[in-house]
Order: C-alpha cells, then structure tokens, then sequence
C-alpha cells in the first residue's frame, strides 16, 4: 500500500480534505442523483407548436444521459469511490483510525488519543496516516 512517489503537499491536503468531507460527500452525491432524476425539463419551448421538432420522450435515457454526463457528479463519486475502495481495503485499526480522525465530526479525536486508543506508538499512526492518504490519491490518480 505505499504510494510509489511523494505525493505533493497540496495533494496530501487535498485528499486529507476529501477525507474529511466524505460524509457531506455522499450526502451531496445522493442529493444530486436525486435532482437529476426528478428534474424539471430545461426545454424552454413549452409550448410548441403542432409543426415544431421535438424529441421523441425517452425518459429513461435521457435520465441516464444527464447522470452519466454530469462532470460534478462524476467527480464526486469518483472520489467517493476511491476512498471506500481504500477503507474497506484496510484492517481494522487503520480504519479505526480514520473513523477516529475523519469522521467523528466536531470532537474528532487527537492523534495522541488514537495512538492510545489503538495500542500504537503516535509515530505509526503519522505513518499511517501518510499511507491511507496516499493510497486514495493513487487510486484517483492524483500526484
């Protein structure tokens, strides 16, 4: 699981950043899933008339056209992706960890309470740390 190159100090914010919202990620991935779906029509042709063109209705195409091309969407599940793929890939006191770290929200717990919490030393859990952040930006493809 160690990343092959150094990853960049702003990469590793980043994808550390990204750990952090993860939740509020999934809850966003879920909302907008949801407003592509129900959306109302962007044709402002309302009313048209009994000569104009219009595409046949397809609704089921069409919604899967809007999901697959809307880049935010993607982006976002992407991400989403990597990080699941990553944190089920992981034991169980690596995701303690993140769980610990990331994902406690307001009172997420100290480096030095997990490294007492897990029995380890704070210097494995920096090592840690750095390992799980570089393998979610190996699995996006950052650098």
């Amino acid at each position: 699981m160690a990343a092959a190159t150094q990853l960049k100090k702003a990469t590793f914010k980043h994808v550390e950043a990204e750990l952090y919202a993860y939740p509020d990620t999934k809850r966003e991935i879920n909302k907008l899933r949801q407003q592509i779906m129900n959306g109302t029509n962007d044709d402002e042709n309302v009313g048209a008339g009994r000569n104009s063109y219009r595409t046949p209705s397809r609704p089921t195409e069409q919604i899967a056209t809007r999901l697959m091309t809307n880049k935010f969407l993607r982006n976002l599940e992407e991400v989403a992706y990597a990080i699941d793929t990553v944190y089920n890939s992981l034991d169980p006191t690596r995701q303690k960890i993140i769980k610990m770290r990331y994902w406690s929200g307001r009172q997420s717990a100290s480096w030095e309470r997990i490294a007492m919490e897990c029995n380890l030393s704070e210097r494995s859990v920096y090592n840690y740390r750095k390992e799980i952040i570089g393998a979610i930006a190996e699995k996006i493809g950052w650098r």
